[in-house]
């Protein structure tokens, strides 16, 4: 099998892992179109902050939402630079308008 070396950017790969759990899906779909306190965060989605700070945590390390605190409470909306990121990343999976057929390995058992 021939081997080629990819690299895939550092924060193409956190946005996806990010994007791999439910829970923070939710959270990015409640904040489309505006910026939600995380008080208001835990009531829409039915959890305890420990357990939504610790999505938003990896949301944020994924550079997929910003924070901004005013008082004592932190406020969260959609970092849409970084969503632009990701879909410029996945356009080129989109223009691949034709598949090279593999070649046989030459190393494959016999039948």
């Amino acid at each position: 099998m021939q081997s080629t070396h990819t690299t895939v950017p550092d924060i193409i790969v956190s946005g996806f892992h990010a994007l791999s759990e439910p829970l923070r899906v939710k959270v990015l779909h409640l904040l489309r179109n505006r910026e939600i306190c995380v008080c208001d965060l835990c009531d829409a989605l039915n959890v305890n902050q420990s357990k939504l700070s610790f999505h938003l945590k990896n949301l944020k390390e994924a550079n997929l939402v910003c924070a901004r605190q005013e008082g004592r409470w932190i406020y969260y909306s959609l970092n849409q630079s970084q969503f632009a990121v990701l879909q410029q990343y996945l356009t080129q999976y989109i223009e691949c308008s034709t598949i090279v057929v593999a070649s046989y390995c030459q190393d494959s058992p016999s039948q």
